[in-house]
């Protein structure tokens, strides 16, 4: 396993709250800013990002989770909610445009971003995922359990485990590889008096306020300009969900200029050795024909 001791800590304050980060590659390389799945955290690309060779790699802790800080007591975590931190996180960089690579939820978020603000990106990498389900649910219901479920995640205390090794354990339990759970244990837990609990904010468990239906999965697929290479993980989530095949064909009916490719292991594939190198060739050899 690639240690995250190879990366670099960075830090940045977007609008009172404390983003964090990891870095590797050099400033002269091409940017791309890494997107990390749901509950997850920027150390998820520890063995995909020293294998992108001449790429300045940067991997967000996305607020709520990893080391970044968790939103006012008055703010959501709606998909979207992402998209404004993560713009003042590329000003602060200095990037006018980057690749987006995003895994799983993040990916999600990097599909909205593609499509709303073409002009900041240069290409997209989706990791077993393209962009949100569509849901054909009614706004009220949704709003309703929005309502109800914020507060009272907001008001449980943060899911602890006796030890480091039961979180390690629980995971490995749901159909993680151990290797992957230990690696994302370090950033995701922190030790208390009485063990160790998630870091993570209890209302990234709560419903969105509103979920995007067909029509508007459609328009963001088309309004995506950006080159798209889509890695699916030959047991990831498409395998399981008719509706994450169905997303996948409809990045090819709708997206300008969509690949695809599958690779071999589950929906955390990016930090298995082979499998983030197989990542990697793919990564190396779209990114020499498109970008």
């Amino acid at each position: 396993m690639v240690e995250t001791n190879g990366a670099r800590e960075r830090r940045w304050d977007v609008d009172g709250l404390r983003i964090a980060g990891l870095e590797w590659g050099s400033e002269e390389g091409l940017p791309v800013l890494a997107l990390h799945g749901w509950m997850d955290h920027a150390a998820s690309f520890a063995e995909l990002a020293p294998r992108l060779n001449g790429c300045h790699v940067v991997a967000l802790d996305l607020s709520g989770q990893g080391l970044s800080g968790h939103r006012a007591a008055h703010a959501s975590y709606n998909i979207w909610d992402d998209l404004p931190q993560i713009l003042r996180v590329l000003d602060a960089l200095g990037w006018k445009e980057c690749v987006l690579l995003g895994h799983s939820r993040g990916a999600n978020i990097a599909a909205l971003l593609a499509a709303a603000m073409p002009e900041r990106v240069r290409g997209f990498i989706a990791l077993d995922s393209l962009a949100p389900e569509p849901v054909a649910q009614d706004f009220v219901t949704t709003l309703r359990a929005y309502l109800t479920e914020v507060p009272t995640q907001a008001a449980r205390p943060p899911r602890s485990f006796p030890t480091r090794e039961a979180y390690i354990a629980r995971r490995a339990g749901q159909g993680n590889a151990r290797a992957v759970a230990e690696a994302l244990a370090e950033r995701a837990l922190e030790e208390g008096s009485e063990g160790w609990h998630l870091r993570g904010d209890r209302r990234l468990f709560a419903s969105s306020a509103a979920k995007l239906d067909r029509d508007d999965v459609e328009a963001v697929l088309r309004a995506i300009r950006a080159p798209v290479l889509n890695i699916w993980a030959a047991d990831g989530i498409r395998a399981r969900r008719e509706g994450t095949a169905e997303l996948a064909r409809w990045g090819a009916e709708l997206i300008a200029d969509y690949e695809s490719v599958e690779i071999a292991g589950d929906h955390h594939f990016h930090l298995d050795p082979d499998a983030a190198e197989q990542i990697a060739k793919a990564m190396t050899e779209w990114r020499a024909r498109k970008l």
